[in-house]
Parts: C-alpha cells; sequence; structure tokens
C-alpha cells in the first residue's frame, strides 16, 4: 500500500476530552461490551444446540450475532485498555488494521440483513417455494458471498483512506481509527477520495437498502391480502424482529457516514458512532429474544437459574416454579 506519510503513529483522544467524562464513558462502555458480549454469544449458542432452530432464518441470525460481536470487540476493547492505561497511542499499520476489520464487520452486516430479508420476503410473499429455494446450500451461499463483499468494500476503504497523505497532526479526535476523522487529518484536499469513498459506498449501500425495500414492499403486499387477522399477525410477528434491526442499522448508519468530511464534528462523530457501532450490535440480541417465542424459549433453556428466578417473581405462578424449572 503506497503511502506518503510522514506520520508513523497516531493518538486516539478515547470517548472524551474531558477526564471524568472519560472515566464515566470508560465504565458505562465496559459494562455495554460485557452485555454485548454476553447477548451475541447467547444467541449463538442458543441457535447453534437448539434444533428447533436450525432454519435459514435462525441461520442468519446466529451469523449476524457472530459480526456484531466482532465488529465490538474491533473498537471497544482496545478503546476501554488505552481509556484505563491512559496509552492513546496506535501505530500506522495497527490503525489500518482496526478500520480494515470495523469496515469489513460493518459491511457484512449490512450484507446479512439483505439476505435476512429476502428470507423473509420468501418464506412470506412465496411460501410454497420457501423449503426449495433457502435451502442449507443457498443459506451459506448467501453467507459467503456477504464475505467475499465485505472483505472487497473493506480492502477499498482501507486502501482509499491510507494512500492518504498524513503529516501531521496526528491527534484522532475519535475512540477508534474510522474514515471521516481519519480524512479530515490528511494532507491537501482528500477530495477525490471522498469522492470515490462515497460512489462506492453509496452504490453498495443504497442497493442492499433498495432490495430490503422491495422485500418489505412485498412482504407488505401480502400481508394485507391475507384475509384473517390472525394471520397477519403471524405474518408480521415473523418479520418484526428483523424489521426492528434494519431501522436500527440504516438510522445510526446513515447519520455517521453519509456527510461530507468538511462538515466532520468530532463530538457528532463520537455520538453516531457509539450508536452505529457499540449501541446496535449490543441492541440486536435484546431484539430477536424479546420480540421472538422460540428465541426466548432457546434461551431459558440455556439459563434454566435465571428462568426459574423469573418465573419465581411472577404472579400467580409461585406454586410452580418447581414443576416449571424442571419443564425448562
Amino acid at each position: 500500500m503506497a503511502n506518503l506519510s510522514a506520520v508513523s503513529l497516531f493518538i486516539l483522544q478515547g470517548f472524551s476530552t474531558v477526564p471524568a467524562l472519560q472515566r464515566l464513558s470508560t465504565a458505562a462502555f465496559l459494562l455495554i461490551y460485557l452485555a454485548a458480549v454476553l447477548g451475541n454469544v447467547s444467541i449463538m449458542v442458543a441457535v447453534a444446540l437448539n434444533t428447533r432452530l436450525h432454519t435459514p432464518m435462525y441461520f442468519f441470525v446466529k451469523h449476524l450475532s457472530l459480526v456484531d460481536l466482532c465488529s465490538t470487540s474491533t473498537t471497544l476493547p482496545r478503546a476501554l485498555v488505552a481509556a484505563m492505561a491512559d496509552t492513546k497511542e496506535i501505530s500506522l499499520a495497527a490503525c489500518a488494521s482496526q478500520l480494515f476489520a470495523f469496515v469489513c464487520f460493518g459491511s457484512l452486516e449490512c450484507f446479512l440483513i439483505t439476505s435476512m430479508a429476502f428470507d423473509r420476503c420468501l418464506a412470506i410473499h412465496r411460501p410454497l417455494m420457501y423449503g426449495a429455494t433457502m435451502n442449507s446450500q443457498t443459506c451459506v451461499s448467501l453467507v459467503v458471498v456477504a464475505w467475499v463483499s465485505g472483505l472487497l468494500f473493506s480492502t477499498f476503504h482501507t486502501v482509499n483512506t491510507f494512500t492518504l497523505s498524513f503529516c501531521g497532526p496526528n491527534i484522532i479526535d475519535h475512540f477508534f481509527c474510522d474514515i471521516p476523522p481519519l480524512m479530515h487529518l490528511a494532507c491537501g484536499d482528500p477530495g477525490s477520495h471522498e469522492a470515490a469513498g462515497f460512489a462506492v459506498s453509496g452504490c453498495v449501500i443504497m442497493t442492499c437498502f433498495a432490495l430490503t425495500c422491495v422485500s418489505y414492499v412485498l412482504i407488505v403486499y401480502t400481508v394485507v391480502h391475507i384475509r384473517s387477522s390472525a394471520g397477519r399477525w403471524k405474518a408480521f410477528s415473523t418479520c418484526s424482529s428483523h424489521l426492528a434491526t434494519v431501522l436500527l442499522f440504516y438510522g445510526t448508519g446513515s447519520s455517521a457516514y453519509m456527510q461530507p468530511t468538511a462538515r466532520y464534528a468530532p463530538l457528532q462523530g463520537r455520538m453516531a458512532a457509539v450508536f452505529y457501532s457499540i449501541l446496535t450490535p449490543t441492541l440486536n440480541p435484546l431484539i430477536y429474544s424479546l420480540r421472538n417465542k422460540d428465541m426466548k424459549v432457546a434461551l431459558r433453556k440455556l439459563y434454566p437459574q435465571v428462568a426459574s428466578w423469573n418465573l419465581w417473581f411472577r404472579p400467580g405462578k409461585v406454586q410452580n416454579t418447581t414443576s416449571n424449572a424442571f419443564l425448562l
């Protein structure tokens, strides 16, 4: 990778430039990271162990949890260690590696969400074709395509960013190496690199978004023509969790990256990155566990003690706690 940089390392400012807020943010994000790890690992283990969840929809949910876990682990652990040990330096190579991994997992999530929309569309709009079309080979192929596309997309953005010249200053006003703050530090005019990045990202993201929208248009069209209200509710409930994930992903991602570098504001960039790179991967397991009956059952089997504790405090269920715990 040709780089005319005079800078050999960067300094990450962290979660905040105010010491008191830095300590508070570190404690809060540590708890959030632990919750993200627990939630995503629980989803993956529950899907792997419960045979009822060995379906295309949960196959994609498992991979989405893996991507979310990797995405948060790309940025948060290093930021937390740096904040606690007061080591803000990051080498040029480590910064490039972090950016590559972060963009890769972010784009992977985009591609997986699109595949999940196709899966839900086929299940509701063409149920008779669903079993034959969404077989294991198709599911694996979609995930492989997502990984290959994510790696290519990430390679482009890493090369596009680090072929810029960095000659100082080297202070990144962020808690990880991200594209907007890095381009903001570039010497000279990064306009051509920024335009190339926008063009590629726009084509990829808008294509995925359009395919997701088409899938939901067909889903809504099918649901509206279902005669019984129970049937409509059942059809909608199968994709409500995914719809929430779509809104969360595109809502936070667009605010973080769909703006020119010239308009980049450090505080706004940090806040957008927190929502996009931390809260979204943390909330996804919660969305899929709260809105899904099968996933609730699988998680209760995974954590029987927690399930029995919840039953103990449920009104009218105290006398059945022991038998319910064994049933779970």
